[in-house]
Parts: C-alpha cells; sequence; structure tokens
C-alpha cells in the first residue's frame, strides 16, 4: 500500500524572535498561492502541519481547496537550535550537521530533533495509510526527516532548500520508495529521486 507525504517548506516569513506566531511575509503569502496550484490535482486526503503561523499559512490554500482543516502536529516544528539567539547563525548550524549529537544551550541536536520529527512521520504513515497528505513544516526538521530514511539528503541538501518548497515521500507501508520535487526547477520541472 503506497502513502504519499507532500512535506511543504514553509515560504518566506517575516522575522520574530516569538517562532510561534512569525508571519509569513508579503512575498511568502504570494509564494504560498503557488503551493496551493502544485498541490491542487495531487488529491489530498489530509493537511498537518507545525503549529508554527508561517507553516500553518503556508499549507491553508491548498487545506480550503480540499475542505479540510489543518491538523496540527507539535514534532513537525523547526528544530530548536538554542534557547536564544546565536551569534553566527551559519556557524551554529554547520556545527549541529557535523556532530549529530551536539547541541547548543537549550536546543536540540540532529539526533534528537531527527528522533521526533520521524516519530510524527511514522505516525502519519500507519494512521493515513494509503492517503495523500500534507505536511507543513520547515527545513532542518524537514531533511532530518528525510535523512533518516536515506542519507542522501544531508545538510548540502538543506542549504539548497527554496522557501517555500515541496518534496512528495512515496512510502510501501514504512519503506521510502520514491522523491519527487514538485516545486523544482522555476519552470516546474518535476524532479525523481527513485530508491534502490
Amino acid at each position: 500500500m503506497l502513502t504519499n507525504l507532500y512535506f511543504v517548506r514553509h515560504a518566506h516569513s517575516i522575522y520574530t524572535p516569538d517562532e510561534l506566531v512569525r508571519p509569513l511575509s508579503k512575498q511568502g503569502l504570494k509564494d504560498a498561492e503557488q503551493v496551493t496550484r502544485i498541490l491542487k490535482t495531487e488529491n489530498i486526503g489530509c493537511v498537518i502541519s507545525s503549529p508554527y503561523r508561517r507553516a500553518i499559512q503556508t499549507v491553508e490554500g491548498i487545506a480550503r481547496l480540499v475542505g479540510k482543516e489543518i491538523i496540527i502536529e507539535t514534532d513537525f516544528k523547526e528544530r530548536t537550535l538554542s534557547i536564544g539567539p546565536v551569534d553566527d547563525f551559519k556557524s551554529a548550524i554547520t556545527k549541529v550537521w557535523k556532530k549529530p549529537s551536539f547541541c547548543w544551550p537549550g536546543g536540540e541536536s540532529n539526533q534528537v530533533a531527527q528522533k521526533r520529527g520521524v516519530a510524527a512521520t511514522l505516525r502519519v504513515l500507519k494512521k493515513y495509510a494509503g492517503q495523500n497528505i500534507v505536511i507543513g513544516t520547515h527545513g532542518n526538521i524537514m531533511v532530518l526527516i528525510m535523512n533518516y530514511f536515506e542519507e542522501t539528503y544531508d545538510f548540502d541538501f538543506w542549504k539548497k532548500l527554496d522557501m517555500p518548497d515541496v518534496y512528495k515521500l512515496t512510502f510501501d507501508h514504512l519503506l521510502l520508495k520514491e522523491v519527487e520535487h514538485l516545486s523544482g526547477g522555476r519552470d516546474g520541472t518535476r524532479i525523481v529521486h527513485t530508491l534502490k
């Protein structure tokens, strides 16, 4: 039985120190409409999101289109890098990816964040088996989840993500079979990675 998870990295947001309520920017709201267009023919049966406003706003359009309430799943929220602001984000994020067990004060290591995200993903796969499910989420946690199933999805892959970005992961029960980049290329090209 095949189940398709459509992981949606949120669109561009306006920075605020409060992660929970940070909204999409004007450009982000416009780009979220493209997410709806990409997903409208995918026969979506369920829409799930991180509790963060920017993730919810990015998938609101497809939820309205298919007539579904957005189900909030806390474990799809972004990984916590640190309890407070970091002096150099690039250096801080590089270190946690280089050493999966390392975490900054009050933050989550790659291992801890990945465990959380994968547990949520497995719950979704079991509960909505055979369906097409949209998951509104964030770049780091999305790639950590993808990396659990296929290690080629790594830090370098994360650095190349767009805002927003849409990846369709096809599972046979709990086994990842194929990954398709639905927003791959500005010309709308769909890029497929079939796993052996």
